[in-house]
């Protein structure tokens, strides 16, 4: 029987996906303070609240492996654009941008500004950034990557040129210290112009200061246009020559020119994997979303401009409006809306659909909070893989949806007791609709919640309920922990 410091809860008759694929059971899940206590059949059991989750589905807590969320947990701790779509664990300091180690007095450079503006960037280093996560009390768990880009501001003047003798045994340093501190590894960006000029032996070394933490390496690739298998096999020998672990970051065949190589690119990854660990993150849209790149201003793309620090009145319009109302080329409308972010319309379904249906891919939003009009993906991603690729398209099974989501990410990045429903695991659970989850945001309407999720659990804590806003989780507590590397 419970006592006045233990309650239990237990949740009843749901159809459980334990995380493991293709491992579910109908019964009963329970769980007493931050962790589920008993799974199968628990009508024994004393409770000191029942949930009937009949006609539901429960699963461990979504793991969003590719956020920009550093800054955004600090910022807006309810994460109600996450929690909402039943994610409770967010893996932050992808594409090479992080908002730790900060230590120079600077601007940030493009792309990290992305996370926030100068002000935002305060912690020279992740143990100061872990001590403002525990202030804050997130809704949602946190685990760290350390940005290449972000080592590279620190230390470079000049980010056009390769790092020097000097710059890299600094950025080493940096690192390091990050890693004792629990990152879990480095994050490289290198197809934005802030890291393109890195050399690979800038990169190699720096990947290999993380083997001594038994880390992993995630890489947003050179390019993922036309160069991508040479840009994936940088990729896999700079993992090698670490002994790390490589996670591609949202695998896609970019531009109209690549179209229709999801077979070919996935059977390159899986080669590779023959003889080291890898496998990627990818997103359950046609479209990119990241600063105005002039490399990808091209006719054959359709390109949404989200905002523009010299021209904000021209934020939710086309660049094709926006050059036929300047009466300029498309080119030089883009240069005159710099800095500026844009949403890119540059894949084919198809291809998003095989890298989602890969038995190896994992779900990542990859969206961007301080986006004043985001992608959609930021409020929709994990309902629509759930309802729209799973239910609707049957792209992949409801089971492989759900493990991408849990235990593969859990295992990719050494996150301990989390990702599956087990007894001793930690109590990150989402309960949901199978039948009627659906993502609602869209380009025109980005900030929209999902349909389907009924409640979500964060280490035991109830941190959302359908149907009430963000202010009324208050009354729940913000249970969220900053994950170290173990």
């Amino acid at each position: 029987m419970s006592d006045n410091n233990h309650t239990i809860t237990v949740i009843r008759n749901a159809t459980v996906y334990t995380g493991e694929l293709n491992e579910w059971f109908v019964g009963d899940v329970a769980i007493s303070d931050d962790r589920v206590i008993a799974i199968g059949d628990c009508s024994h059991l004393y409770s000191d609240q029942d949930i009937d989750a009949t006609g539901l589905t429960l699963a461990p807590g979504f793991i969003d492996v590719h956020t920009h969320d550093d800054l955004e947990v600090l910022r807006n701790p309810h994460m109600l654009c996450k929690v909402s779509q039943g994610v409770t664990t967010v893996i932050a300091g992808n594409c090479g941008i992080s908002s730790v180690p900060y230590v120079a007095d600077i601007e940030p450079v493009d792309p990290i500004n992305l996370l926030g503006q100068k002000a935002d960037f305060k912690h020279p280093n992740l143990a100061d950034f872990r001590n403002a996560f525990e202030r804050a009390k997130p809704s949602v768990n946190l685990a760290q990557l350390i940005g290449h880009t972000s080592l590279r501001a620190q230390v470079m003047n000049d980010l056009s040129k390769a790092a020097s003798e000097q710059e890299i045994t600094q950025m080493q340093s940096l690192l390091r210290t990050q890693m004792e501190q629990g990152a879990l590894g480095l994050s490289t960006g290198l197809a934005y112009p802030n890291a393109k000029a890195s050399s690979r032996e800038e990169v190699n070394r720096l990947a290999k200061c993380v083997t001594p933490f038994e880390g992993v390496y995630t890489t947003h690739l050179r390019t993922e246009f036309q160069g991508i298998i040479d840009a994936m096999d940088e990729a896999f020998a700079t993992a090698k020559q670490a002994k790390l672990p490589l996670i591609i970051s949202h695998l896609k065949c970019a531009g109209i020119d690549n179209w229709g190589r999801a077979e070919e690119v996935l059977a390159h990854l899986e080669d590779k994997r023959q003889s080291q660990l890898a496998c990627c993150d990818c997103y359950p849209y046609a479209a990119s979303s990241s600063t105005l790149d002039l490399n990808q201003v091209t006719d054959s793309t359709e390109i949404y401009i989200t905002w523009s620090e010299t021209h904000p009145e021209m934020a939710e319009k086309s660049l094709r409006d926006i050059a036929n109302n300047w009466q300029l080329t498309l080119m030089d409308a883009a240069k005159k809306l710099m800095p500026a972010g844009a949403v890119y319309h540059c894949m084919l379904e198809d291809d998003v659909k095989q890298f989602l249906s890969y038995e190896n891919s994992m779900i990542g939003s990859d969206g961007l909070p301080c986006d004043p009009h985001p992608h959609p993906r930021l409020w929709g991603t994990f309902p629509r893989v759930l309802g729209h690729y799973a239910r609707e398209q049957q792209t992949l099974s409801l089971a492989l949806a759900i493990h991408k989501m849990t235990a593969l990410p859990s295992s990719r990045f050494k996150l301990n007791n989390r990702g599956k429903i087990a007894k001793g695991y930690f109590a990150d659970l989402v309960l949901f609709d199978a039948n009627a989850i659906i993502d609602n945001a869209s380009y025109q309407n980005p900030q929209a919640q999902a349909d389907g999720i009924r409640c979500v659990w964060v280490n035991g804590k109830v941190s959302f309920i359908e149907g009430l806003d963000d202010l009324s989780i208050t009354q729940f507590g913000r249970a969220g922990r900053f994950l170290a590397r173990t």
